[in-house]
């Protein structure tokens, strides 16, 4: 027979185990991460930020944004394909987003400085959504921001000097609205996976 006092204390262990795994779920549940659907790269040790020029001619760095997601893309005005494919789907995104874009920059880095002047870029840029903004620099400076962010990209030669196209990473980094770099969004990911995962960001 089963004295009361062994009962008693079967029950307070019973509790106690009880307890300490409501404790452990409540805890899973802060620290699960979010379920993104682009890579993730929280924590990652590049890309840390840029100090560029607007095509608006403004100063910019990645502390004028804080409060937004900002997704960040390397391209060219030139660009045949890859460069408006990926516009256009943020474009997309934004929409899809509705009035949660307002808190959501899309910056579009030349690296194609030689031709991508601020005139042509204030127009480019915008024409996809008119609160994306273009960011230049002369050439030192495109070359510096591109290995801080591990973009690679190069020119090939076309049949004049100027007709010339630039082979590049075709990627985009997406931060938080702390600032931190928080995703990386390959080519041709689609709009629904971008905006779903911008809410994500938006909502931590």
């Amino acid at each position: 027979m089963i004295s009361t006092r062994t009962a008693a204390g079967a029950v307070r262990a019973a509790r106690l185990a009880v307890a300490t795994l409501l404790v452990g779920l409540a805890r899973a549940g802060c620290e699960r991460k979010p379920a993104f659907l682009n890579t993730d790269v929280t924590g990652a040790d590049f890309g840390a930020g840029f100090a560029l020029t607007g095509h608006d001619g403004k100063p910019r760095t990645l502390a004028d944004f804080r409060g937004k997601v900002v997704a960040v893309f390397f391209g060219y005005t030139h660009c045949p394909d890859v460069c408006p494919t990926t516009l256009s789907e943020f474009a997309e995104a934004m929409r899809q987003l509705g009035p949660a874009a307002d808190r959501v920059q899309v910056l579009f880095v030349t690296v194609d400085p030689e031709r991508d002047t601020p005139e042509l870029l204030s127009h480019y840029v915008p024409a996809f959504d008119p609160r994306f903004l273009g960011l230049y620099g002369d050439v030192e400076t495109i070359a510096r921001t591109a290995k801080a962010y591990r973009v690679f990209y190069q020119k090939v030669p076309g049949q004049t000097p100027g007709s010339y196209t630039v082979d590049h990473s075709a990627g985009s980094f997406v931060y938080d609205p702390q600032g931190r770099l928080r995703l990386f969004v390959r080519h041709a990911a689609g709009p629904g996976p971008v905006a779903h995962d911008i809410r994500k960001l938006l909502d931590e």
